[in-house]
């Protein structure tokens, strides 16, 4: 356990997985019953049913019937725990087995993509937090080595592979957290998601400086077709995936 007037005096913090304490020996003054994966555990249920913003430690002892304290024997800071956090739940993701005989690097990369899509809206929190940490644990580099071996099999040339997983995982993240965001609106408002895009395409529609746009607007979404807003996600989000994915394969036709 590291004291705040050390953490305060010691050099900028990188990385939980950079310290050398992802593995802490158990002390005979811990509390019995407690060990990280647990309270990393606790962490993610937080997080998932109060939010980010809610997230203290102290909230977190108290779920875990402890105090605070006994967390600290365990990670020295609230950084620490959330970035614990954000790898455990990249190991809901099935990864494909790039080198398998007769896999298909379309549908591989496919899969990937909606299983991101899917861990962002089922666990919002995580969309402020990639762009915060280094995101090297051991989960976290699974993923990131399978994406790199799924897009060499594309024929790309080396020089514009990460441009590609930028391309597709940057759209990914974004729809996904749009869409989680949304999803989390609609919760705290009380109402379905449905329900609440027509009263805000309803109001939209009222304002005489706004018709012009709406029009054209409907316009669109009446020819992409879907009748629910799930509906509409998925129709824009697998086009949109199958133009990537389609680019990708030319540009490497052209390599």
């Amino acid at each position: 356990m590291v004291s705040a007037a050390d953490r305060a005096k010691g050099p900028a913090r990188t990385s939980v997985w950079l310290d050398g304490k992802t593995t802490p020996k158990r002390r005979p003054e811990q509390p019995a019953g407690l060990d990280r994966d647990k309270i990393t555990a606790a962490t993610v249920r937080l997080l998932d049913s109060e939010g980010l913003a809610k997230f203290s430690m102290r909230r977190l002892a108290a779920e875990l019937n402890v105090t605070a304290m006994s967390v600290y024997w365990y990670v020295d800071t609230k950084d620490d725990l959330l970035e614990l956090a954000l790898d455990s739940v990249m190991g809901e993701l099935r990864l494909p087995s790039p080198d398998e005989e007769g896999g298909d690097w379309r549908d591989q990369l496919r899969q990937l993509a909606v299983g991101y899509r899917r861990l962002l809206v089922a666990h919002p929190w995580v969309s402020p937090l990639i762009g915060e940490y280094l995101n090297i644990g051991p989960r976290s580099m699974q993923f990131s080595t399978t994406v790199q071996h799924v897009i060499r099999n594309a024929g790309l040339p080396l020089h514009g592979r990460t441009g590609a997983l930028a391309a597709v995982f940057q759209f990914v993240y974004g729809f996904g957290t749009v869409e989680g965001r949304f999803a989390q609106r609609c919760a705290a408002a009380g109402i379905g998601q449905d329900d609440y895009f027509r009263q805000v395409m309803g109001t939209i529609g009222q304002q005489p400086e706004l018709r012009e746009a709406f029009e054209e607007s409907a316009e669109l979404m009446k020819a992409r077709g879907g009748d629910t807003v799930e509906e509409m996600r998925e129709k824009d989000f697998e086009f949109a995936l199958d133009l990537l994915l389609a680019g990708i394969e030319a540009m490497g036709a052209r390599a």
